[in-house]
C-alpha cells in the first residue's frame, strides 16, 4: 500500500501539469456517455440551487482522470503530446465501495425510477469527496476504519456553521465539519441520512449509508438526471463551485469509458495529502483522514548527460523526463495533413434518438378508486396510458404521481411525488403505496410533465384498521368457594370468572359455556344435571356469545337444578381455547318428619277412678 501510495503522489505531480489540458480532451474526446457541451460552458451555463451545499462547500481533491487516448502517448498519430499521467489503477474502485454505489443506484431505480440515477455518479463525488473512503479503508460493514472529517466550518475560506450536532457525527461542539466518504454536514445528514445496509443505524460513515444518501440528495426536487441541466444542479447542490461541477463530471466521464473493481484498502489514493480545493497549506491534513505527504515534481527538463555516459531516448511515460527523437530518412517528408483538416482523434458522438411525440392525453387504466386498510399497502397500482393527439401511445414520456390530502399515505421512500416514465406501450405504474397508520381519503394525480395534457386523477381512501381480536391466556373462578345446591332447586352462589393475558385483565374475550360428560377425551353436552334457562324459560346446557367486562370478569346466570343427584361438570372455553373445568353437586332434597295429631298427649284428666 505505501508503494502504491508513493507511485500515486509522482502521479498526481504530473496530473497537476497537465490539467487544463486533460479538461480539453476530455470535453472533446466525446466518449460514450460524455455530453456534447464542454465541461467548462457546462459549468458556466449551470444555475445553482437554493439552500445549503451537502458538504458546506468544504474542500475537495481537485485531482483530474487520466487522458485516455485511442493511441498511447509519443506515438505517431496521437493528436497531441502529454505526458503520461496515470495508469488503467485509477479506473479501480474498491469492492465495497463499489457494491455500494451499486446497490444504491439499484434501490433508486426501484423507488424513484425516473432519476436515472447511474452509479458512476455516485463514484464521481466519492472520489472527489474522500478519495474513494481513502481508497477502501472499510471494514466488512462498509463503515470506515477511521472517521473522514473535513475541516471545522468557521467561515475561514468556508462556510460558517455553527455546531448543529451537538458534535455527535463530527466530535465538534463548536462548528459542524464535513463527514464521512461522501462529506456531509452534520444538518444535511439529520434530513437525508439513509440505513443502507440495512443495520437499524444512519452512519455518515458508513458508505452504504453515505452511498444511498447522497443518491436520495441528488433525485430531490423530480430531477431526472439524464437531462444535463438537472445533472448540473444536483452536483451543484454538492459543493457550490463551477471548479467542483468540472471535477466530478471529468470523473464522471472517465468512470462511464471504464472501470473495474480492486480490493478494498488499495484503492488509488488523490495525489494530494489533503482536498485542496482551497489552496494548499489550509489545515493539517488530519481533517480528511489523508496523511500529510509532500508532493514533489519532477524537473521540467531533462538532465543533461556527462561526457561519459551516452545519452539514451527515455521511455514513453518514463520517470527520465525525456523524449525520444523523431527522425525522418533522408531524402523523404513526414506525411502530412491536407490543409484545413485535422486527424479525428475518437469517433464522432452518437447520435442522439429523436425526441418523442408530444403527449395531449393520458388515459386512466383500472379503477378511479382504490382502498386499503390502514398499515397496509394499496394493492391496487395506478396506471395511466400517455397519447397522442392521434390517439398513438407515447414511450418515454414523464409522468408525475402525486399523492395531495392530509394523510400518511406515501410512495416508497416516504415520497408523496414520484416520476415515472412509461415503457414502450405508453403505459406508466406508479410503485405501490404504503396507506400509513391513519384513516381517512386523499387523491393521487398523475401529470405528464412538459405538457399541457390534462392530469388524471385517482380516489383514494385508508380505512380504519380492525381492533385486535381480545387475547386471553388464563380462566380462573373468582372464588374458590364449593358450589352446592339441591335437587329441584338453583344454586345460590353464582358462578364468576375472570380472564387474563399476561397477567392483566382481557377484556372483551367471548366465552361459551357448557354442561358437559364425564367424558374427559370426548366431553359432550349432558342431558341431565344442572342447566340454564333461556329468555322462553326453557332449560339450555350451553351458553354462548358471552364475553368478559372491561375488568376481564364474567358472571354466569342463575344454575337450576333437576331431580337427579350427583357431581356435574361446568366447561367454559375462550374464543382462543382457554379452557377451565368448575365442579357442580346436587344433593338429594330431604325431607322433615310428619307429626300425626291423634298421637299428641290428651290433656283431658282420666275418667278411670283410682282406688
Amino acid at each position: 500500500m505505501a508503494a502504491q501510495f508513493g507511485r500515486r503522489l509522482r502521479k498526481g505531480a504530473t496530473a497537476t501539469t497537465v490539467a487544463a489540458l486533460v479538461v480539453a480532451a476530455l470535453s472533446a474526446s466525446q466518449a460514450p456517455g460524455s455530453t456534447s457541451v464542454p465541461a467548462g460552458e457546462r459549468a458556466g451555463e449551470a444555475t445553482e440551487p437554493p439552500g445549503t451545499p451537502v458538504t458546506g462547500n468544504s474542500p475537495y481533491f481537485t485531482d483530474l482522470p487520466p487522458l485516455n487516448t485511442p493511441n498511447k502517448p509519443n506515438k505517431p498519430g496521437t493528436s497531441i503530446d502529454l505526458p503520461v499521467v496515470a495508469g488503467p489503477a485509477e479506473a479501480g474502485i474498491p469492492a465495497t465501495v463499489l457494491d455500494a454505489y451499486k446497490r444504491a443506484e439499484e434501490t433508486i431505480r426501484d423507488t424513484k425510477p425516473g432519476c436515472r440515477l447511474p452509479w458512476q455518479l455516485l463514484a464521481a463525488i466519492g472520489k472527489v469527496e474522500s478519495g474513494q473512503a481513502r481508497g477502501g479503508r472499510v471494514d466488512a460493514n462498509g463503515t470506515t476504519l477511521t472517521p473522514i472529517l473535513g475541516p471545522q466550518l468557521n467561515g475561514v475560506g468556508f462556510a460558517n456553521i455553527s455546531d448543529t450536532d451537538n458534535g455527535a457525527y463530527d466530535g465538534d461542539t463548536t462548528h459542524d465539519r464535513a463527514v464521512g466518504p461522501m462529506q456531509f454536514i452534520p444538518s444535511t445528514w439529520a434530513v437525508w441520512g439513509q440505513d443502507g445496509n440495512a443495520d437499524g443505524r444512519k452512519n455518515p460513515n458508513n458508505i452504504y449509508d453515505a452511498a444511498l444518501a447522497a443518491g436520495r440528495y441528488l433525485c430531490a426536487h423530480d430531477r431526472d438526471l439524464s437531462v444535463q441541466g438537472d445533472l448540473d444542479q444536483a452536483i451543484l447542490g454538492y459543493n457550490r463551485s463551477r471548479e467542483y461541477l468540472r471535477t466530478v463530471m471529468s470523473w464522471f466521464d472517465y468512470y462511464r469509458r471504464g472501470n473495474h473493481e480492486v480490493p478494498d484498502g488499495t484503492g488509488v489514493l488523490p495525489g494530494s495529502g489533503e482536498p485542496d480545493s482551497h489552496g494548499k497549506g489550509r489545515g493539517s491534513g488530519s481533517g480528511n483522514g489523508l496523511p500529510n505527504v509532500p508532493v514533489t515534481t519532477p524537473p521540467s527538463t531533462p538532465e543533461t548527460p556527462g561526457p561519459d555516459k551516452p545519452s539514451t531516448p527515455g521511455k514513453p511515460g518514463g520517470g527520465d523526463g525525456t523524449k525520444p527523437p523523431i527522425t525522418t530518412p533522408p531524402g523523404t517528408k513526414p506525411p502530412t495533413t491536407p490543409p484545413g483538416t485535422k486527424p479525428p482523434t475518437t469517433p464522432p458522438p452518437a447520435p442522439r434518438p429523436p425526441a418523442p411525440a408530444p403527449v395531449t392525453a393520458l388515459e386512466r387504466l383500472g379503477s378511479a378508486s382504490v382502498t386499503a386498510t390502514e398499515g397496509e399497502k394499496f394493492t391496487d397500482r395506478l396506471r395511466v396510458r400517455a397519447k397522442t393527439s392521434a390517439g398513438k401511445v407515447v414511450a418515454d414520456a414523464r409522468v408525475q404521481f402525486q399523492i395531495i390530502g392530509d394523510t400518511a399515505a406515501r410512495f416508497p421512500g416516504a415520497e408523496t411525488r414520484i416520476v415515472v416514465t412509461t415503457g414502450t406501450d405508453g403505459i406508466a405504474t406508479a410503485p405501490t403505496i404504503g396507506a400509513g397508520g391513519r384513516p381517512g381519503k386523499f387523491m393521487v394525480r398523475a401529470k405528464a410533465l412538459g405538457t399541457t395534457a390534462p392530469a388524471v386523477d385517482f380516489a383514494a381512501s385508508v380505512a380504519a384498521k380492525p381492533a385486535p381480536a381480545p387475547q386471553s391466556d388464563a380462566l380462573a373462578r373468582t372464588s374458590d368457594k364449593e358450589l352446592k345446591a339441591g335437587t329441584g332447586g338453583s344454586f345460590a352462589d353464582a358462578v364468576e370468572v375472570k380472564a387474563t393475558y399476561k397477567g392483566k385483565a382481557a377484556a372483551g374475550v367471548g366465552v361459551s359455556a357448557t354442561m358437559v360428560t364425564d367424558d374427559a377425551a370426548n366431553p359432550a353436552e349432558n342431558d341431565k344435571g344442572p342447566y340454564f334457562k333461556d329468555a322462553d324459560g326453557k332449560t339450555v346446557r350451553t351458553l354462548t356469545a358471552l364475553k368478559t367486562d372491561a375488568n376481564g370478569l364474567l358472571k354466569l346466570p342463575e344454575i337450576f337444578t333437576d331431580g337427579n343427584a350427583g357431581t356435574y361438570k361446568l366447561r367454559l372455553t375462550t374464543t382462543d381455547g382457554v379452557v377451565l373445568t368448575v365442579e357442580l353437586t346436587v344433593t338429594a332434597a330431604t325431607t322433615d318428619p310428619s307429626t300425626d295429631p291423634s298421637t299428641e298427649p290428651s290433656t283431658t284428666p282420666s275418667s278411670t277412678p283410682t282406688e
